[in-house]
């Protein structure tokens, strides 16, 4: 009888992970924004909860937000958002459900022009692909370089 083969998943890509290589992001201005707030020693998680947004007959969560970041002690998630403008109204629409769900929660959208001035003002290459102005920002330190 023939085994089947399981595939390995290939490891991340080290932009892709966190200093201390305990997370992996889903794009690099995640991990960039990670490396800016780590910079200026703001505690944060990624994405720590999910807001369900519609529920089927029984009551099952069949959609959710999952913002990308918390900053703890702003009480404050921070969504990224570098998507197609398709796929950024979708975004729109479900943080409009959420908060009209959840009217409490602090949340803050940053589009993909919000993110590249980000970048741009702090001298970071990752999204914009070119290196750090002054070589003093988050993304001269990488993770090992310490």
């Amino acid at each position: 009888m023939a085994r089947k083969r399981r595939r390995r998943k290939a490891a991340a890509p080290p932009e892709l992970k966190s200093p201390d290589g305990r997370v992996v992001f889903a794009h690099i201005a995640e991990a960039e924004f990670a490396r800016l707030l780590d910079f200026y020693q703001i505690k944060w998680e990624y994405e720590p909860r999910s807001f369900p947004l519609r529920w089927d007959e029984e009551g099952r969560p069949v959609q959710s937000f999952t913002p990308d970041f918390y900053l703890p002690e702003f009480d404050l998630y921070v969504e990224l958002t570098t998507l197609r403008q398709r796929l950024v109204t979708r975004k729109n629409q479900k943080l409009r459900r959420l908060r009209e769900l959840y009217p409490w929660v602090n949340i803050r959208l940053l589009y993909a022009r919000d993110v590249r001035n980000l970048f741009l003002k702090y001298g970071i290459a990752g999204l914009l692909g070119s290196p750090s102005r002054n070589g003093s920002g988050p993304s001269a330190g990488r993770a090992g370089d310490n």
